[in-house]
Formats: structure tokens, C-alpha cells, sequence
């Protein structure tokens, strides 16, 4: 299970630390593709087959949004490997959907990592910060 939030700075080539405790975890190669509210998704191989093998249940024939979902996860993944130093080169259209500059957060989600701006992850801070209100709208004991 990935958890914990880590600061890194991005470098003038796009690259970025992933922690090490989170490299262990993804094994040699593993996936960064587009995440939800504006943040990367990192996932280790396993993860990687089992999401791929939902998008294909999807019915893309005859959903748009099937379509859409499927096209923003598979057109932006990038196989990655992390060199020497741990880095791993976030290529610029990710970068900049994610609105990565110069400071990015690296963090745990449970199944899979997340990469974010440091801006974007500061303001999603803002939005939940009454974890009980989301808890009892999920019919989740805290």
C-alpha cells in the first residue's frame, strides 16, 4: 500500500524524485499517466493490467464518456523507470497538465501513487479539510 506525502523539486529537465519506500513498491518499471483533478497517476505493473483490463469492459462502442476516460488514461501513459538517482523524467504534457513547474508532492493513494503541482495539492488540502463531512457522505466510520 502506498501512503505518505513527499516535497520534491522538479529540475530543469522534468524530472522528479520518486521516494524510495514508493520505488521498492513499483518495481523496475511501472506507468505515469493522467490522474484525477489535475494530478499524475503512478501505477506498478499488476495495477497497471488490472485498470487496463476495466477500460476494456467499458462499453466505448456506445459511451462517450467510456470513450473519453479510455482515451485520457491510455493516449497520456508513459512507461518509466527511475535512473540512478531515483528521478523519473515527467514528459512536458504531463507536466503541464498537472500544472508541475517547479515544486511537485509525490504522495501514497492507497493502490497507486500520485504526483501534483504543488500549488494543486495545496488547494485539494483546503477542499478537505473536514474529513468527518466526507466520511459521513460516504457512510464511512472514522
Amino acid at each position: 500500500m502506498f501512503m505518505g506525502e513527499f516535497n520534491h523539486t522538479v529540475d530543469t529537465k522534468g524530472r522528479v524524485i520518486v521516494p524510495s519506500r514508493f520505488r521498492e513498491q513499483l518495481g523496475e518499471e511501472f506507468v505515469v499517466t493522467k490522474g484525477m483533478d489535475h494530478s499524475l497517476s503512478v501505477y506498478d505493473q499488476n495495477e497497471w493490467s488490472r485498470l487496463v483490463e476495466q477500460l476494456k469492459k467499458l462499453p466505448t462502442m456506445t459511451s462517450k464518456p467510456a470513450r473519453q476516460l479510455s482515451r485520457m488514461l491510455l493516449a497520456s501513459a508513459v512507461v518509466c523507470e527511475t535512473d540512478r538517482q531515483g528521478r523519473i523524467l515527467l514528459p512536458a504534457p504531463l507536466r503541464e497538465y498537472a500544472g508541475i513547474k517547479k515544486d511537485a508532492v509525490v504522495t501514497g493513494a492507497g493502490d497507486h501513487v500520485e504526483i501534483w503541482s504543488l500549488e494543486n495539492w495545496q488547494k485539494e488540502l483546503e477542499m478537505e479539510n473536514d474529513f468527518g463531512t466526507f466520511a459521513d457522505n460516504l457512510g464511512f466510520t472514522l
